[in-house]
């Protein structure tokens, strides 16, 4: 980058940036994804400040980093789209989801739903994902001590709201305590 490298990119920005928003925009059906758009145009203009044209001819240029950033994110989106669906397939299949659940599992599934948020979140990470209290913490960004506590205070809301709904799982009990 030259040293009036800022200067120049703040001037090609000023010029071009209603023109390549207006752009992608109508090429776009969500705003988000036409700002995430916009923003990786300039960003690129950023990082190839040196290789952008003098004059009318940085807009110019700008809208070809702005159609290949554009596609790049539609193949992304439709990469996507197919992975959601193979993935919606598999879970479809899935032997956990063949018949009903008990209706024991159901209400244990509302009581689950119930809970404040950051008890359903650190239940599930203990639960489900199978962290233990240091993975807790650096997942969370808090104290293993922290963790803990909380930890300990979810399992008892949980206990005491199961069995209020006259669920009656004592294994989850004696852990709560």
């Amino acid at each position: 980058m030259g040293p009036n490298s800022h200067g120049r990119f703040v001037q090609i920005y000023e010029h071009a940036y209603r023109p390549i928003l207006g752009y992608v925009l109508r090429r776009c059906t969500d705003p988000e994804d036409a700002a995430d758009v916009v923003a990786e145009t300039f960003a690129t203009a950023w990082r190839r400040i040196d290789e952008i044209p003098p004059g009318d001819e940085a807009r110019l240029w700008l809208y070809g980093v702005a159609r290949n950033t554009l596609a790049n994110h539609l193949r992304g989106e439709r990469r996507h789209e197919q992975r959601a669906a193979a993935l919606r397939e598999q879970i479809i299949a899935s032997p956990v989801l063949s018949g009903s659940p008990p209706a024991e599992y159901t209400q244990l599934g509302r009581v689950f739903r119930a809970l404040p948020d950051d008890d359903r979140e650190l239940l599930s990470l203990v639960a489900w994902e199978k962290l233990d209290t240091e993975q807790m913490a650096r997942t969370l960004g808090i104290t293993r001590n922290a963790v803990r506590v909380r930890l300990h205070r979810a399992r008892k809301r949980f206990a005491r709201a199961l069995a209020d709904a006259g669920i009656d799982l004592p294994l989850l009990e004696r852990t709560a305590q």
